[in-house]
């Protein structure tokens, strides 16, 4: 454990907000095959039996995700058995506006929610990143009582954790040790769907990118090679996934909502996409599904309210 904690690098960066830049760069660095990823780390108690990997939204603000996944723990009694991990995706705007090393990776724009490649210093898929991520807290050498790895976004945090369950590769070296991995999806604008039906009219025509990755399955990025159609359905409805709610998440002008043709075809509101969803799924899985859908009454779009919520700490740390 200690070995692992060695290679993250702590530097004292300090930033000035701009418009578009992120605003604080994470003070850790984890040393990947491909480069250094951006990170924000929690103390690590004396014996980890939880890993919590909280991932940011568009804003790229690892930090505060992580104090969010600290705030968690601590409400849930969970602090001396859990690590938070907050990775950070800095793309190209966030590196012109801070200085970084040239081993940090980056990404253009918003591509890392997808899953698409690293621009610098080496091309590397944000989901590859996760599973190597992933793979080292399965070390048992390094990370001998770890039973679970949780991994949770709010809003646009949350496309990826939807998008990389059904994408992410195996871990086969997990399954071996016993560690179970849980999904935690809050509040995502959109989600990916495994087939051309909606649940709401559309005109096809008029909105011709429905099923196009992210929406849909059309057009993969280059890391899910090799993978069908059938083979991602059937891993995504094996998995344990959380999906939460606010049920007081019912914008549909709210400005950080998609807006998009492609997303209002899933429903008018983040809560009523969330539903729409899950009863997809369960019409995909007749037999049963495996996953849960968990509601947060009197909570909208806050990352921090959902996650800190005692349906929230149920999702992230219950069994």
């Amino acid at each position: 454990m200690k070995k692992w904690l060695l290679v993250v690098l702590f530097t004292c960066a300090t930033s000035q907000a701009a418009e578009h830049e992120v605003k604080d760069l994470s003070p850790g660095r984890l040393l990947l095959k491909s480069g250094e990823i951006a990170v924000g780390i929690s103390p690590a108690p004396a014996k980890i039996e939880r890993v919590l990997i909280i991932l940011h939204g568009r804003l790229r603000n690892a930090q505060t995700y992580l104090q969010s996944g600290e705030h968690a723990a601590e409400l849930a009694g969970q602090s001396a058995t859990t690590l938070v991990i907050a990775p950070q995706f800095l793309n190209e705007t966030d590196v012109a506006a801070h200085p970084v090393a040239d081993t940090v990776l980056r990404w253009q724009g918003n591509e890392w929610m997808t899953g698409g490649e690293s621009t610098a210093p080496f091309r590397l898929s944000s989901y590859a990143a996760l599973d190597e991520i992933i793979a080292r807290l399965g070390d048992r050498q390094q990370f001998p009582d770890v039973k679970q790895i949780v991994i949770a976004g709010h809003s646009g945090g949350a496309q990826v954790v939807q998008r990389y369950a059904l994408l992410g590769h195996d871990q086969p070296a997990l399954e071996a040790a016993g560690v179970q991995v849980r999904y935690v999806i809050a509040n995502p604008s959109s989600y990916a769907y495994f087939d051309e039906r909606r649940p709401v009219a559309f005109s096809h025509a008029g909105c011709p990118q429905f099923n196009r990755w992210k929406y849909g399955l059309a057009d993969l990025p280059a890391y899910a090679e090799g993978q069908t159609p059938t083979q991602l359905q059937e891993k995504y409805l094996k998995r344990d996934i959380v999906y939460l709610l606010g049920q007081q998440d019912t914008d549909p002008n709210h400005p950080a909502l998609d807006k998009s043709c492609e997303a209002r075809a899933q429903g008018p509101y983040r809560l009523a996409r969330g539903r729409f969803y899950f009863d997809y799924l369960k019409r995909l899985q007749p037999q049963g599904l495996n996953q849960q859908l968990i509601e947060v009454p009197g909570v909208g779009h806050n990352g921090d309210g959902m996650f800190t919520s005692p349906e929230g700490q149920k999702a992230l740390f219950g069994q």
